[in-house]
């Protein structure tokens, strides 16, 4: 199980890589953002297929689309000037409690 949720942690990286590519890419103008946003989804879908041998699709699905969201929104605000505020940082914090809500309740 452990292994299951390593795969799913490089496919967060991989999907975090793509999107944060994907901002670089200009609307897929620009040439090597563009191949890295296709790599980085290709590498996070591969490994996400993989975890789903292992972890239910609920909770597989709810780390790495809540993880993930949250990771994007933290890099546009810390890297990427995008403006921050309480209520950003709150549903960034929402979205983590929901993640974590999701994984006990698939624990009974």
């Amino acid at each position: 199980m452990g292994y299951a949720y390593g795969l799913l942690a490089a496919a967060i990286a991989a999907e975090v890589a793509g999107t944060t590519a994907m901002k670089y890419s200009e609307g897929f103008t620009r040439l090597w953002p563009s191949i890295g946003t296709a790599v980085g989804y290709l590498i996070a879908f591969t490994l996400l297929a993989q975890t789903l041998k292992t972890l239910s699709v609920g909770t597989a699905y709810a780390i790495w689309a809540g993880v993930g969201t949250a990771a994007v929104a933290l890099i546009g605000i810390v890297f990427l000037g995008e403006s921050s505020s309480l209520v950003k940082i709150v549903g960034v914090g929402l979205i983590v409690v929901g993640v974590v809500v999701l994984n006990l309740g698939g624990a009974h």
